[in-house]
This record gives structure tokens, sequence and C-alpha cells, in this order.
């Protein structure tokens, strides 16, 4: 009878959802997905102390913004909650005592300061740190004894001298020598289990099939392996995927790029673009196809092509597939998508602020507030048009208000050698504008075709367009590059055009 499968993601809520976690999160998902499996979603908040609500929560609605869906989790049913470790103590204690009570665990009375002198020796020497074994076999009238009197104590687990291997379903063969490892410690106490002890009861108490999770963990596998055969668990499947590294190869950290999923969101990526993207870190389809939808992944996903080496994160794929995604929505969504960058920089409060939705807004209604009451009048307004000239230029979201930005200015601010083109003179550059303002004045019906029927063969006739067409594009922007001038025109209106035309000869004065 074959296996159900039933995989899970168990991220420690001690810090926001990591970009490396929510990639295994997603290999997860897509092999439950195209297995006809389970994913489970599990909250390892056993160390009380770093553990916060809003890391959780992060954690969730990074996941949720990612598509990725768990079948069974905190806020989802399931047979085999509760799903956070801090709510589950009774049921690791009932473990640790079947193997305190077998002789398979210990009580350690080490001091600290013992434990920190004998590790420092034995690296001295050159050997691994490895734990002496002092307390391994206390009397039981002696344990209790120290029990009594109240002396601080962590639990060992007893373990066997013996080669542990296993077959990794990416890495193949790997054996690891547990004389190495020692007495390693599975509780503080029996109320404060540890990592590698209760990622093996919740594993075996919620079915789990397969473990897959990132190549840093395979040194925990051994320990883990060894408590499920002291405790009589039956076998999981391990896959160890590749680090995400850096450009330099090192591992992935906030030097190299942002690391958390929901710092991506804020700078404007999509969902979708960022499956797309952590899904070919480590693994490949080999095929020339570059773009995956999650139906796509899920359909040919498999850990036979997840690679052994590193996966190297490359920001400027990543914005490759962002931009790529961002020209598949319509302008309408798209508009949409950038109202809160709008809003961040205020650009949103300046055109609508004398709007009967805005009376008596007072700089502190929630954003969630002004994008509710705005989107429809930002999809009927210039605002709409001003982003879609930038729709197919975006490589995120969040440029957009640097895009767009000179349209809410009163007077730009630039270098005025900008409005040079090529080897212009100042004389020159100032004559181009002189002639810009008066062909403008002249146009009667401002639209960026009449604007730019009347405008072209006045730029033609100099032989080189450029020495009309720059300085007007500047005059308008200020800025080196931008979209179509004609449209940017028509946007700004004739009294705005006409007046940064004059603002942009005041500065060659």
């Amino acid at each position: 009878m074959e296996t159900d499968i039933r995989v899970r993601i168990a991220p420690s809520p001690t810090g926001k959802l990591h970009i490396g976690t929510a990639r295994t999160a997603l290999f997860n998902y897509l092999f439950a997905k195209s297995k006809g499996g389970s994913f489970i979603l599990r909250i390892e908040d056993t160390d009380l102390e770093r553990s916060k609500p809003e890391y959780e929560k992060n954690i969730i609605e990074g996941l949720e913004w990612l598509g990725i869906k768990w079948n069974e989790g905190p806020n989802a049913d399931g047979n085999y909650g509760p799903y956070r470790q801090s709510e589950r103590t009774s049921i690791y204690q009932k473990y640790i005592e079947k193997l305190l009570n077998e002789g398979k665990a210990y009580y350690c009375f080490c001091s600290e300061e013992e434990l920190e002198a004998e590790k420092q020796y034995l690296l001295s020497i050159g050997n691994p740190p490895v734990y002496n074994e002092k307390c391994r076999d206390l009397s039981l009238q002696t344990v209790e004894e120290y029990l009594k009197e109240g002396r601080p104590h962590i639990i060992r687990f007893k373990a066997p001298h013996k080669k542990v291997s296993f077959h990794d379903l990416i890495r193949g063969k790997v054996e690891f020598d547990s004389s190495l490892m020692g007495d390693f410690v599975i509780a503080k106490d029996k109320l404060i289990p540890l990592y590698n002890f209760v990622v093996v009861i919740d594993d075996f108490e919620m079915k789990i099939s397969h473990v897959i999770r990132g190549e840093d963990h395979i040194s925990n596998t051994p320990k883990q392996i060894l408590i499920q055969e002291a405790l009589g668990l039956p076998k999981i499947e391990y896959a160890h995927l590749p680090l995400i590294l850096g450009p330099d190869r090192s591992k992935l950290s906030k030097r190299d790029n942002a690391v958390s999923v929901s710092e991506y969101k804020e700078m404007g990526y999509l969902p979708e673009a960022i499956v797309n993207f952590i899904a070919f870190l480590g693994w490949n389809p080999g095929t020339e196809r570059e773009i995956y939808s999650m139906n796509s992944l899920i359909k040919e996903f498999s850990l036979e092509k997840v690679q052994k080496g590193g996966a190297i994160f490359n920001i400027k794929r990543l914005d490759y597939l962002n931009g790529f995604y961002i020209r598949q929505k319509s302008i309408d969504k798209i508009n949409e998508l950038c109202i809160p960058y709008l809003i961040k920089k205020k650009m949103i409060k300046s055109v609508f602020a004398s709007e009967p939705i805005f009376k008596g807004y007072n700089g502190e209604a929630s954003e969630e507030f002004i994008i509710v009451k705005t989107r429809e009048k930002i999809l009927k307004s210039d605002i709409k048009k001003m982003v879609s000239l930038y729709h197919e230029r975006m490589k995120t979201l969040s440029e957009i208000s640097k895009l767009i930005d000179f349209f809410f200015e009163d007077k730009l601010e630039y270098d005025k050698e900008l409005l040079k083109w090529k080897e212009a003179k100042e004389k020159e550059t100032k004559k181009s504008l002189d002639k810009i303002e008066k062909i403008l004045s002249k146009v009667k019906e401002w639209s960026k075709e009449n604007i730019k029927s009347i405008l072209m063969p006045h730029a033609e006739k100099e032989g080189d367009r450029g020495k009309l067409l720059w300085p007007f594009r500047v005059a308008l922007t200020g800025k080196k590059a931008s979209a179509d001038p004609f449209e940017i025109a028509e946007i700004l209106g004739r009294e705005k055009a006409i007046k940064r035309v004059k603002q942009a000869k005041d500065l060659l004065k």
C-alpha cells in the first residue's frame, strides 16, 4: 500500500518570513500537490523568548500572499493539531518520560561552566567537542537526590555509538558517525523540549511522510533518526534542498539583498514573480522555458530535478520576471496596485485632498481607508494616464512614484546641462526652447496627436530632431529618460506644459 504523502513547513516565528523559508514552503507545497498529498503548516515556537505573535502573523500572511495554501495548520482544520508547538507540551512530556524510563535518555547536572571548559579543551587538542558522558550512568538514587535538591539540569539523549545512514532523495546516501555527536541535549527539562526532539514527535504524530528542508539541517537528521529508532517510530523520507547563496556564493544575507518576503512585497514585487523566481532557486525543469504559473509548477515539479549545488540569488532575474508579470496586468489592475505607493509619497493626497471623500482628512486616516475611498476616482483620473505611460517600463511597482513624480511638482529641480542636446551650446538650447514655446502656444486642440503633428515637422527641419525633442522632454520632466513627451504634455495640460518650458528657459539665463 502506497504511503499517503504528507509534508510540512515548520517556520519559527522569531523573525519575518525569510525568502529561503518561502522557497522551502513552495517546494513542499509543489511536491504535495503534484502527488495528490497534503501540505501542513506547523509553527515551531519552542523558543519562547524570541517567538513573537507579529512574526507568526507575518509568516502566515506572507505564505498566503504567495498563494502557498496549507491543508492543515494554525488557522485551518486538521486532525493532528494543535499546530503550534507551544500548545503541544503534554505530548512531548509523554515521550520524554518514555525515554527516561527506558534508560534511553538521562538527566545531566553538569554546569554550563564545566561544559564550556570541556568543549574548549577538546577543541584545543583537535578533538570534536563531544560530551564526556559524566552523568550518563548516575544511579537512580543520585538522580532523585539531585532533583529534590533542585539542581539545575538538562536532559540528554543516550546516543548509541554507530554509523547512521539514510537515503536522501536529492543527495543519495548520507552517513554520519554518531560517536562524533555524543549524547546530545533533547530538553532543558520535561516541560521545555528542544528542536531535535520535538520535530521527531511532531512529524510522527502528524503522520509526515517526507521531510523536505534546507541542507543546513542535514547534520540534524542523524540525531532525529536515532530518536525515531529509540522510540520505535517509522522512518521518514528526507530531501535536503541546496542553500540560497548571494552573488559571492556565500549564504544569502541582508548585505546582498532583502531577505524577507514582506520586504519584497513592499518594494513592489508581485507574488507570481516571487513564486516563479524562487522555484528556480535549486530546481530546473530541464527546458528553455522560464515563465511558470503556480499550476504549471505543480504539473512539472519533481525532486529528481532539484540540484545539489547552491542556488545563486540573482536580483536582475527577479526584476526581469517581475517586469514581465507587471506587463501582463491590465492597466486598471496596475493602477490599483500602484495606489499604496502613490499614497505613501503623498501624491494621491495632493491630487484629491479637496475632494469630498477627503474632507476631514488630517493625515491620520489609514492607508486602507484612503485606498478604498480613492480607487474608483483614481481609475477615472489623469493618474491612470500617468501610470499607463510607464506600464511597460516598470520592474517593480514601487518605481511608479519616482517615474511620475514630475507630474506633481510645481517647479522641477534639475541641472541645466541636462537640457542640452549632444554638443549644443547654451544659446542654441535656449533658442530651441523659445521655438518650442511659440509652437505650443499656437496649438489649439491640446492632445498628444495634435501636439505631435504640429511640433514634429519643425523638429525634422532642424536636421536632427533631438535639437527640439530633447530639451522639450527634459523641460517637461526634468529627467534624462521618460515616456513619450507628447503624451506627457497632454496630461500636464497646456498651461503647465508651457510654464515648464518657460522655467527651463529661465534656468539658462
